[in-house]
This record gives structure tokens, sequence and C-alpha cells, in this order.
């Protein structure tokens, strides 16, 4: 199932938030220090993450005792669907450690913009990643700030963007990318096409499926597109994709990854052109990079 928007802001908001972020990379002196140094940054933001995680039932049990018993209910019901959690009463974050490290350090810095964006910290006494917490366009509103509090600060602003741009023009730029800034390579790839200065998109997919009789190979998980792509050929929104799309044959089946191929896209005046696509598999996801060859 397609996920919804998690990182759109207005310019005015989005100017607010990474103003916030650059300010804790400037007071960690973390711009120039490869990967992410996560510790000076959390000390920085003077916020600890709890040695052992409410994520784990045992330490869930002792972390909620003394809680007030609506804050109970509340991490209860948040603990089966998120993987961070962000108390602002002890300045505390949570996060399950049971993830991979890179995408540790987006859950950290993603609760340590809760922490950290003042208009987050006053509404909420206990801030954890759950609508139930708050009006569900509030909790998408936060959720998004977040989130590019997390990329800004991960991803040294456009730090990312540069170093990128010195590299070759193919989803391995951003997979060896990935470690240099300890980020995931799902996040760096995301990152590599929102930012390119040329035309790009990048299709994120749920895990392979059997086709079976519906045909369906594999459902879209995010699709991330460059201004410039936006502008030659629209913004796709693709749900999955069945035998019959264009990228099916792109979709890497028993390898880990598909080589540059040929295929074309009709852009927004109708006219067909030719593209090249090439994809990763994560594991956890399939990565398809499509960009026009013209």
């Amino acid at each position: 199932m397609t996920k919804p928007d998690d990182s759109s802001l207005d310019l005015h908001d989005l100017k607010i938030i990474e103003s916030r972020a650059a300010a804790l990379l400037d007071k960690a002196e973390a711009w120039d220090r490869f990967p992410v140094p996560m510790d000076d940054l959390l000390t920085a933001a003077n916020v600890k993450v709890a040695p052992h995680s409410v994520f784990d039932p045992l330490a869930l049990l002792a972390y909620i005792k003394g809680k007030a018993d609506t804050a109970v209910e509340n991490i209860k019901s948040a603990v089966s669907k998120v993987f961070g959690i962000y108390d602002a009463s002890d300045n505390v974050i949570h996060v399950d450690q049971t993830v991979a490290e890179p995408k540790q350090n987006f859950l950290m810095l993603h609760e340590t913009g809760h922490h950290d964006i003042p208009t987050h910290k006053k509404v909420f006494r206990l801030f954890q990643d759950c609508e139930k917490t708050l009006a569900p366009e509030i909790a998408d509103q936060f959720e998004r700030e977040a989130n590019n509090y997390a990329r800004f600060t991960l991803f040294k602003g456009d730090t990312f963007m540069r170093h990128a741009a010195d590299c070759s023009f193919t989803i391995k730029t951003p997979i060896k990318l990935a470690p240099h800034f300890g980020a995931s390579l799902y996040a760096s790839v995301r990152e590599f096409a929102r930012t390119n200065q040329r035309s790009c998109v990048v299709y994120a997919l749920d895990r392979v499926k059997d086709g079976g009789t519906s045909g369906i190979l594999a459902t879209v998980r995010r699709i991330e597109t460059s201004s410039k792509f936006r502008e030659e050929f629209g913004q796709p929104f693709d749900t999955v994709i069945s035998a019959s799309h264009v990228l099916a044959r792109i979709v890497p089946i028993g390898r880990k990854m598909t080589r540059p191929t040929p295929l074309s896209i009709q852009d927004r005046n109708g006219v067909s052109r030719k593209c090249i696509a090439e994809a990763f598999d994560t594991t956890h996801n399939i990565l398809i990079l499509v960009y026009p060859l013209f």
C-alpha cells in the first residue's frame, strides 16, 4: 500500500525546521564529520537515549510505572506500530534497537526534532508517534516537520546533494554514500532523487509477491521525484507494479540488482522519451531509479 506523504512542508515551515536543524549541527560542530556524530548531536540537543528501550516488554512495564493512566495506554497503543518515542517529561528518546543502525540514526534524529522544535515540546508532555495522541492533521504536520529535521541533520543540508553531484549518475551512488552519512539505503536513494538537479524518479517498492492471478509483483511504497522530473513528466501515482507495468522487467527477481535497462516513458506533452532504469534489492525494499536520456 502506498504510504501517505511524509515530508512535504510549505516553504515557510520548511525554513523554520531547517534553521533549527542547522543550529544543532552548528552546536555539535558536526557539519564536516562523517558519518553523522550521533552522540555529540544528542548531547548538543540535551536529549538522552534510554539504555533499555520501552520496545522491550519488560522495560516497558518498568518505564510506565508511575506514569499517568492515560500515558500508559498511549504508550501501549503506540509500541506495536512505531519505532521511536519521545518522552518530553524526561528528555528521553526510546528507539527500537532491533532495527538496523542507519535506521536508528534517522529515528533518533526524528525524535530529537520533536524535542528541539519548540511547538512540539510545548504541545506535548509525552509525545509518541501515534495519531491517537492528538488530532490527525496536527500529528501529520508534526511528523513531516520531524522528518525534515532528521533529513536535514542526517544529510547535512545540501552536503549529500553536492557529494552525489560529483559522482556518476547511477543508483550505485546513493548506495555508496549511505554509510558515509550513516543513513539507510532507503533514505539515501530517496534523498538522491528529491535533491537531484537532473530529471529522475525513484520507486520504492515493498517486497516482491507471487503475482498469481492478479499479476501484481509488488506494491509501491513511495515515489520520490526530482523537481525537473515533475516538470517534464508530472508526479507518478502508481500503487502497484504488475506484470504489464513498464517497470515490471526492472524488478530484480532472483538477483540483487538490475543493470541499466532502456525503456520509454511518456512525458507531459505526450512524447515518448527514452529512459534508463536500474534497480537494487535492499532485502527490505526494492528501489528503482528511472531517468530520461535527453
